[in-house]
């Protein structure tokens, strides 16, 4: 890496000489403008739109348009009395903790190394830095700009991140924040499975810019003359469902699947949604299920009364009814007699 800037970190009154390295680089494959004829390079001539002449660098200077056609001409004079564009300093302004930073502010990022015999005061403030799980915020000329920035540490070095100022960034305005959109509960919790199911630990390493890997894959294929193969498609999104609660079923059902986890239909675990309905459905059918169980309890009693008796106990009944016709049937004869006698006489 080739340092880009050189210049010091004021912590109090200690100053920490240091290089200014960038700390990210772009992977995006470059092309230029050719003729398609013989592929020669398209050249551009710096010509003056009033006059039509070609100008040189030495010629150029900044220009600010303040509307109307009219624009006020700044030359290197004007700039060398601007504060801080000379500078080389990186001024710690405040200790703040890092949460309380919003991404949205994070520009560029920039490694910072120590120069020379400022390794030991460079530790220190390294050391410092995490022990109080802070960032420090400070302000440094880059570029003759001047800019907000955090230090902070990353894996042992000095991380200098410039950040946007705040009336850099633009305030969202968009009609349906004044809206009343009500979102259902059902609704809301089958969205919250759904970020269950897909929730894991963040790993950079394993995500890829396949867009410009296909790319790189056509231009070797050109280099060395072979047949150009296309890249696999990707699998097409699902089209929009109307449902929403089918949608995030969906969804969740494909998450579950890229994990190698059983679908919704197979063994799935229970969602709040589907919990609190089982438990809903127990609730309505355990009354139910008990005065059941007491009619078919007394059904059984009743049964078992009835046919519930001795074969000892039946044989007796049998007996004593044989006594009773038996008798029954001597008491008859003895009557027909003394009619038969009266008859007689």
């Amino acid at each position: 890496m080739r340092a880009i800037w050189k210049g010091a970190v004021s912590f109090g009154l200690v100053s920490i000489g240091v290089k200014l390295y960038s700390a990210t680089e772009e992977k995006d494959i470059r092309f230029h403008q050719v003729h398609r004829e013989d592929g020669g390079r398209i050249r551009y001539k710096r010509t003056c739109s009033v006059c039509g002449e070609e100008v040189s660098y030495d010629d150029i200077a900044k220009g600010y348009d303040i509307g109307g056609g009219e624009m006020v001409v700044l030359t290197d004079e004007d700039f060398a009395d601007l504060p801080l564009t000379s500078s080389h300093a990186i001024d710690v302004l405040e200790f703040v903790p890092a949460e309380q930073v919003d991404p949205i502010l994070y520009n560029k990022a920039y490694f910072l190394e120590p120069e020379g015999a400022a390794t030991k005061p460079y530790v220190l403030l390294r050391d410092a830095l995490t022990d109080s799980e802070r960032v420090a915020i400070v302000k440094v000329a880059l570029r003759q700009r001047e800019q907000l920035a955090t230090l902070r540490v990353r894996e042992g070095v000095l991380l200098l991140n410039t950040m946007l100022w705040p009336d850099e960034i633009r305030k969202p305005s968009f009609g349906f924040l004044d809206e009343e959109i009500k979102v259902r509960g059902p609704e809301l919790a089958m969205a919250s499975s759904l970020i269950d199911s897909m929730a894991g630990e963040f790993q950079p390493d394993a995500f890829t810019d396949d867009y410009r890997a296909a790319l790189q894959e056509v231009i070797d294929a050109k280099v060395e003359g072979r047949e150009v193969v296309q890249p696999e498609e990707v699998e097409a999104p699902p089209a929009a469902a109307v449902d929403l609660m089918a949608a995030l079923r969906a969804s969740v059902d494909r998450a579950r699947a890229a994990r190698g986890e059983a679908p919704s239909g197979e063994a799935r675990q229970p969602t709040p949604i589907t919990s609190a309905r089982s438990a809903q459905r127990a609730a309505t059918k355990a009354p139910a299920k008990k005065a059941a169980a007491k009619k078919a309890t007394k059904k059984a009693e009743g049964a078992k009364k009835a046919t519930g008796k001795k074969p000892a106990e039946k044989a007796a009944g049998a007996k004593a009814t044989g006594r009773k016709a038996a008798g029954r049937s001597g008491e008859e004869k003895k009557t027909a007699a003394k009619k038969a006698a009266r008859k007689s006489a």
